[in-house]
């Protein structure tokens, strides 16, 4: 049995009107203003744009595997494995990001496609498809909810002051100075090496009330891999253990890939660009939702709309509308209607911008490493901004040094 995840947030969550807009809108006066040729999928379009996806991997990898080693020059040969790294990695986070469309049901009319392409990409790529589909549609529907959201739950003021063992006197939290920028540096490169695999591995980042039971204190009770996991219903179990014998067939199908041409020639074709796509997932989903400019709120305040637009459009020029699908550049509308295929994203997003005006957040800055930096700078942990009525109140990014690292879900490592 496949479970039905076709419904979209909007149909699931009431509430929807957004204050700093030209006018009151709701998500039903926005579906109007796009075509509706938006909302519709393509067999043709899906398919071709997934088998450009494979076309460019499989010619990178033919092209290093026949080349490289011919260059005389070491130097020259470690230059050339680097760069065939990154733009494969790259091509597989394009590969990833078809996957993703297939967990919201955008890549072709039929549900079953889908959840086949989708199971097929996500495994090649050590992603459990089932699992990770079922905790993404929640953060779709809770989207920056601060009880209930699965991505990027930022502590607050006595929490972040606890973790700097900085117990009392937390009105003088942002007068505490940065950390020095090799610090930083470390930080964000540990983050965009082990953010992904450990989020799988432990829902870090998460709020426990986005878990369906009592938080687990055993090593994957809160993972994506365990069917009796804190994060899946009952009924999910069958799904989430196929998915991890997708995941398993891999593992053993790029063991014996080892055996038979060593384990050198599968580390630089293939876990070389996968480290990439670690890379790719948590820089482009940490920085649509980690930003001064956008607000978290508790369930008394907030509504699907409201945290459907607490999220950054981002410029990311050729690389991001041609691999990686528009997944950087158009996030909003996919947290508005997130069965809108990325072939449809910008011409829906330009039909809502009108009606959001002010409400509608972009950044056409098109460097990343600087955009880290400045949200893991700027965005360590949130302050209400004291409306006195608190179904109007927002949370606030704030700057400051960065707390030790997580260990799990709501565990620092001072505990």
């Amino acid at each position: 049995m496949t479970l039905d995840y076709s419904s979209h947030p909007s149909e699931l969550v009431e509430g929807g009107e957004v204050q700093g807009v030209k006018k009151m809108v709701t998500v039903d006066d926005l579906k109007k203003a796009i075509p509706a040729h938006c909302f519709k999928t393509s067999y043709t379009k899906a398919l071709g744009y997934l088998a450009r996806d494979f076309l460019v991997v499989a010619l990178l990898g033919a092209a290093a595997w026949t080349y490289i080693p011919q260059l005389e020059s070491r130097l020259a040969r470690y230059a050339a494995w680097l760069l065939y790294g990154y733009f494969q990695g790259l091509a597989f986070t394009g590969v990833w990001v078809e996957g993703h469309e297939c967990g919201h049901m955008a890549f072709s009319p039929s549900h079953r496609l889908n959840d086949f392409i989708g199971f097929i990409l996500h495994s090649a790529l050590l992603t459990p498809y089932f699992a990770w589909k079922s905790t993404h549609r929640r953060h779709h529907i809770y989207a920056n909810n601060l009880a209930k959201d699965h991505n990027y739950v930022p502590p607050q003021k006595e929490e972040y002051a606890q973790s700097l063992m900085f117990n009392s006197n937390t009105e003088k939290l942002e007068e505490l100075t940065e950390d020095v920028p090799f610090v930083t540096l470390m930080r964000i490169v540990m983050q965009q090496i082990l953010g992904f695999p450990w989020y799988l591995l432990s829902n870090i980042t998460a709020s426990p009330g986005s878990l369906y039971r009592k938080q687990s204190s055993s090593f994957l009770g809160n993972s994506h891999f365990l069917p009796s996991s804190t994060l899946f219903r009952p009924e999910e179990a069958h799904l989430i253990l196929a998915s991890d014998i997708g995941i398993g067939i891999v593992a053993y199908g790029l063991y014996l890939a080892s055996l038979r041409w060593g384990f050198s020639a599968v580390a630089l074709l293939y876990i070389q660009p996968y480290m990439w796509v670690n890379h790719w997932i948590v820089a482009i989903t940490y920085l649509h939702h980690t930003s001064p400019q956008v607000p978290k709120y508790q369930p008394e305040a907030w509504t699907f709309m409201k945290g459907a637009l607490a999220t950054v459009d981002r410029e990311f020029g050729w690389v991001g509308k041609h691999m990686l699908h528009n997944i950087i550049e158009y996030h909003v509308i996919h947290h508005l209607f997130s069965r809108i295929p990325q072939y449809h994203a910008e011409e829906a997003t330009k039909a809502i911008m009108p009606l959001l005006g002010d409400s509608y957040r972009q950044e056409k800055q098109r460097y990343f490493l600087p955009a880290l930096y400045e949200a893991f700078t700027t965005c360590q942990w949130i302050e209400s901004d004291q409306v006195a009525d608190p179904k109007e109140r927002a949370y606030w990014y704030k700057a400051g040094p960065s707390p030790p690292p997580e260990r799990s879900m709501g565990k620092r490592s001072w505990t």
